[in-house]
């Protein structure tokens, strides 16, 4: 059964920094491109970022320059760190999994988590 749990959200002022993390079971994690997406109330999903099996990532332009993701394939972890956040980076964070790699959304993605909590105050 894949399991994947994020974590690392919290409360920051605008213009701070935080670093989210995801850790991945029940999968073969090399083999499974990767992001995050988020969701703020009353709003569509958004994907922010991707990375693939050979390590290359993608970046939505409202995140581009700002987040950075990386993938870590020995501890089966993502991870997404944030700069200079905004108050419209409010919302709640979720990352993915799937192994249709270039086919497929990232909000699409066939596995996700729980999601953690990203609050921005200006």
């Amino acid at each position: 059964q894949v399991q994947l749990v994020e974590s690392g959200g919290g409360s920051v002022q605008a213009g701070g920094s935080l670093r989210l993390s995801c850790a991945a079971s029940g999968l073969t994690y090399r083999l499974y491109c990767l992001g995050w997406f988020r969701q703020a109330p009353g709003k569509e999903r958004e994907g922010l970022a991707t990375i693939n099996t050979n390590n290359r990532p993608t970046y939505a332009d409202s995140v581009k320059g700002r987040f950075t993701i990386s993938r870590d394939n020995a501890k089966n972890t993502l991870y997404l760190q944030m700069n200079m956040l905004k108050a419209e980076d409010t919302a709640m964070y979720y990352c993915a999994a799937d192994w249709r790699c270039g086919t497929v959304v990232v909000t699409d993605y066939v596995h996700r988590g729980q999601g953690t909590q990203v609050t921005v105050s200006s």
